[in-house]
C-alpha cells in the first residue's frame, strides 16, 4: 500500500474522486494518507476532514520565500510517509526543493490534451477558454509526472471530451471534470501505486 499526498487549492472535486475511488476499490494499491491545501476555507479541507483525512496548510504568506514553503511541504510529505504526491487542483507552482525530493513521484492533472493550452498561465477557466477561442473540436484532460517544466513532464493518462456547438468556458470545464478528470486521476494513482508504472 502506497501513502498518497494530496495537494489542492480550492473544491477539491478532483479530491473527491480520488477518495471515492479509494472506496470503491478503483485505487486499491493505495490510500490517502494527507491532503494539503495552499489556502485555509478551502473546500477540500473540509471534505478531508468528513472522510478522516489528515489536513494541513500552507500557505505562500506565511513563509519568507518559495524555497521555504516548498521545504516545509516536502517536510510534511515525509512526516506522513507519503509516497506519492497528487496535485488535484492545486494552483502553485512546486518548486526544485519538493521535487527533487519526490522526483519522479508527484503527478498532476491538467484539463486539456497537453500538449494543447497549457503551460505557465494555463489553468481553470483559461484552458477551457483557450480551448473555445481557437476552436478545437476536442479537448480533455491529462494526468502527467511533475518536473521543472510548467505540464512539461511525462504523460501517464490521456482521455478526450467532444466540445459542443454551445459549450461555455463553465460548462466545458464540468464535462471535462465528469468525462475525464474524475476517470483517469484516480486510474493513474492506482498504475502507480500498483506498480504497473515506474
Amino acid at each position: 500500500m502506497l501513502n498518497i499526498g494530496v495537494l489542492v487549492s480550492g473544491g477539491g472535486t478532483n479530491l473527491q474522486a480520488l477518495i471515492d475511488a479509494c472506496k470503491s476499490g478503483v485505487i486499491k494499491s493505495g490510500k490517502i494518507v494527507t491532503v494539503v491545501s495552499s489556502k485555509a476555507g478551502a473546500y477540500a479541507l473540509t471534505r478531508a476532514e468528513e472522510n478522516g483525512i489528515n489536513s494541513a496548510v500552507f500557505s505562500k504568506k506565511d513563509y519568507d520565500s518559495k524555497d521555504d514553503l516548498d521545504a516545509a511541504i516536502a517536510k510534511h510529505m515525509q512526516d506522513m510517509k507519503v509516497d506519492l504526491i497528487v496535485m488535484a487542483g492545486y494552483l502553485s507552482i512546486v518548486g526544485d526543493k519538493l521535487l527533487k525530493e519526490y522526483e519522479d513521484r508527484i503527478i498532476n492533472i491538467h484539463p486539456s490534451l497537453i500538449p494543447s493550452f497549457c503551460g505557465d498561465g494555463f489553468y481553470g477557466l483559461k484552458v477551457h477558454q483557450a480551448a473555445l477561442d481557437y476552436g478545437v473540436k476536442v479537448t480533455g484532460a491529462t494526468v502527467h509526472f511533475v518536473n521543472e517544466v510548467t505540464d512539461g513532464g511525462k504523460i501517464i493518462l490521456q482521455k478526450a471530451v467532444y466540445i459542443n456547438g454551445d459549450d461555455t468556458a463553465e460548462t466545458l470545464q464540468k464535462r471535462v471534470m465528469e468525462e475525464a478528470e474524475w476517470k483517469i486521476l484516480p486510474e493513474a494513482v492506482e498504475l502507480i501505486c500498483s506498480g504497473k508504472i515506474k
